[in-house]
Order: structure tokens, then sequence, then C-alpha cells
């Protein structure tokens, strides 16, 4: 006996929501990994780079020079979004993010292999630039990827929720980084500094080994199946991108700002600020990022939670992101008190804003460009914006208190990220959402609403 169509029916819908959570897990378990790798360097960057590769710059010009290195991953990110996203636009999304997962595992590895300057000289920190840089690329192609691969996945009406999956492996990377950090820092200085600090780069071999096996289980996002079938695939989607759609491009750089710099506002500025200027231990700061990345873990959520339930996407972004602009600055102010109890309250009422439209912040990005542009474009946006505002946050920190010898201007620079934040996500809230108009008007939802709608 032939099954109705209702069981039928019944049985495609269980399947695709089946594929649409394996989507969003493995989204979740690469994207985890890979935020690990690229977290732990900004993490040695501030605490112990300086001395292994840079052991004749003293003080903190050894600690800019060490930051420096740490931007150079945020410069080959843009290449990484470009490659990927080509590939990912033409031959689809998984493939791409199965390179992407191997080269961060190889080159996170490689760095935990890496001989010091102690033992060969120069070639130690030209070495750790050029790896940083495999590191960069392969990063700039997993973001776009993990995010497609979920929200492409997603129900009707939920790609923002399920955007989040991989925007979760952010703040869980991060606590993975802390956390091991955390455990060596425990280690005397001189074996933290001679191979403490390895450990954790080494650790990621095994954990790659771990979201491959996940990884490949998952199928393809089935936009990106449908156009291959069609045969509707761009020749050169970077070409097209930048031709049709250059002020989403603009727009989408700004929008990730705080996104992305917040996290080293925090972990890679602050830590050094607050370990080398004020009377802050290594383990006891790092304990206060930790409970700042737990608290981003428990909350972030709730932004794409916000985000899907508001009529109005620009209002849900007000709501997220306006509470920055006194928080931000708040953050600063209680860890200059040097305050153990009242820096950990600041850095983490500082992480709610922030964490919040970062869960959002994926899907509403993704859903203004078409399928057919939508790894390179996403990518391109939040690649540059890394480069840019992101990876230079904490040079420019160190810089300004270098050179003013106060805090004050570094907190000028986050509202300023924050502001242009608001107003660039805000614009593009403007322009027309693709997923609404491939779904149809029956499943339509008001996301395109006026600022003040």
């Amino acid at each position: 006996m032939s099954a109705s169509p209702t069981s039928a029916s019944g049985a495609t819908a269980r399947e695709k929501t089946k594929a649409a959570n394996r989507a969003g897990f493995g989204a979740f378990i690469g994207s985890t990994i890979e935020w690990f790798d690229f977290y732990i360097y900004g993490t040695a960057a501030a605490l112990v780079f300086d001395k292994v590769f840079f052991p004749e710059l003293t003080g903190a010009v050894g600690t800019l020079v060490a930051f420096a290195t740490f931007w150079v991953g945020f410069l080959a990110r843009p290449i990484g979004g470009i490659v990927f996203g080509h590939y990912g636009d033409r031959l689809g999304r998984k493939k791409t993010l199965v390179i992407t997962l191997l080269m961060m595992g190889l080159s996170t590895t490689a760095i935990g292999l890496l001989p010091g300057y102690g033992s060969i000289g120069i070639a130690a920190p030209i070495l750790l630039v050029c790896i940083r840089m495999i590191q960069g690329i392969g990063l700039g192609g997993e973001w776009g990827g993990s995010v497609l691969i979920a929200s492409e996945h997603a129900p009707k009406g939920k790609s923002v929720l399920y955007g989040a999956f991989a925007q979760q492996g952010s703040p869980v990377g991060n606590t993975l980084s802390t956390v091991s950090f955390l455990a060596i820092s425990q280690l005397p200085d001189e074996a933290f500094v001679s191979w403490g600090w390895r450990v954790p780069f080494l650790a990621s071999a095994a954990l790659v080994m771990v979201g491959l096996l996940v990884r490949l289980k998952v199928a393809e996002s089935p936009a990106m199946a449908k156009l291959i079938e069609k045969k509707e695939v761009v020749k050169l989607p970077l070409t097209e991108v930048l031709r049709s759609h250059p002020m989403l491009i603009v727009l989408g750089i700004g929008a990730c700002t705080i996104g992305l710099s917040a996290t080293y506002f925090k972990s890679t500025f602050a830590l050094s600020w607050a370990t080398s200027s004020l009377d802050f231990d290594r383990s006891a700061f790092l304990t206060i990022i930790l409970v700042a990345n737990i608290t981003q873990i428990v909350v972030q959520p709730f932004g794409a939670v916000i985000a899907t339930r508001m009529k109005s996407w620009s209002r849900a972004v007000l709501v997220m992101l306006v509470p920055e602009l006194v928080l931000m600055p708040l953050m600063f102010v209680l860890i200059g008190t040097e305050n153990y109890g009242l820096a950990m309250l600041g850095v983490s009422v500082a992480t709610i804003p922030h964490c919040l439209y970062y869960a959002a912040l994926a899907g509403m990005l993704a859903s203004r460009f078409p399928a057919r542009l939508r790894y390179t474009g996403i990518s391109l946006c939040y690649q540059l914006c890394g480069t840019l505002l992101g990876g230079t946050t904490p040079i420019i920190g160190q810089f300004l208190l270098n050179r003013t010898g106060s805090v004050t201007a570094v907190i000028a620079y986050a509202v300023l990220q924050v502001a242009l934040t608001l107003g660039c996500m805000l614009l593009l809230l403007r322009r027309p959402n693709h997923d609404e108009q491939a779904a149809g008007p029956a499943v339509a939802e008001p996301r395109t609403a006026p600022v003040g709608a």
C-alpha cells in the first residue's frame, strides 16, 4: 500500500528538519574549532609572543609588534573570503568548508611547533607571519560558508536563528581558548614561555579531526543545490557582486564592526593593558574574560530570538546596540579601578549588547545578497571589516594608549565603532530582503521596515 500524500510530505518535512539540524550542528562545531584556532593566537600575542618571537623589542613596543602579527591574520582573511567565496558560489558550500577546516588546523598546529627567536633567529617571526597568513585565509573562507550552510538549510522564516548556530562558534571557541590558557597560566613563567603556550596550538590537531567527521556528514545547502541543478551559478561572483551591489558591501563592512571588534577590545587589548599597565595578574584577568565568554554563550542566542520575533529588524538592532554606547565605556572605567569584582562586572555586562547583535548579524547580512552571490558577498563584508576595523582594534588601542597615556582615547574609539555599526546596519536593512523575495508573499515578514517604523 502506497504512502498517503500527507505521510509522504510529513516524511519529507522530517528529513528537511533533520538535515537542517545537522547543518546547524555542523556549522557550530566547525566554526567553534576554527575560532578556537584564531583566538588562541590573539591570547598568545597578548601574553607571550613578544618574549618568544620578538625578545629584542621590550615593553609596549614588543606588545605592539606582536599585535601587528595578530593583524596579519585579518589582512589575509579577505583573500580567503574571495577565493573560497568564488568556489563556494560556484561549486558549493560544503566542499569549501572541509578545505578551510583543514587549512586552519594544519596552520595552527604548525605555530605550536615553530621554534622561537632564540633557536632560529629572524626566521622565527618571518615564519610566524607566513603561517598566520595561511590561518587567516582559512578563516576568511570559513565564516561565510558556515553561516550559509546553516541559514540556507533553515525552515522558512528561521534563517537568522539557524545562522546563529555558526555565530555561536565564536564565543565557544573563545571560551575554549581562554580556558586552555587559564590552565597553562598556572605554570611557572619560565615553563609557560618555553613550552606551555604551545599546548593549545598542538591540541588543535585532535579537534580538527572531530570537526571533519561532523562536517562531512552535512548535505549541501538547498539553495546552492538548486543553483547547481539549474546551472545558474555565476562565472565570476566577485566581479558581479562588486558591479551590482557595491553599496551593500560598504554598508555590510560597517554593519559588522562592533560584532568583530568588541572581542578584541576585551580579550586582546584589555588583557594586555590590564596585565602590563594595571595591577592584574595573568590568571585573574583571564578569569574575567572567561566569565564574559560564558555570559556570551548563554545570552547570545537570544539575539536571534529577538530578531526573529520582532516585527522590525531595525527596532531589534536599536534594542540590542544602543545600550552598548554606554556599557562599552563603562567597561573600561571599571577595569581602570583595578578592582577584580568591578572589572568582571564591567566586562560581562558590556558583552551583552554586542553578543545579542552578533547572533542576528549573520542572517540579516546574508538576506541582503542574492543566493548566487551570497558566499562572496557576506565574506567580503565580514572579512574586509576584520582587516580594516576588527583586527586593527588592539593595534590602534595600544597606539592610542602609548600616545596619550590614558584609556580615554580608546573609549572614544570604541564608542565610534558602536555608532558606525548601528548606522550602517539600519541603512542596510532598508535594502531588499532576498530571502523573502525567493520565498514569496505567503511567508514574507515585514523585515525591511524603515528605521522609524
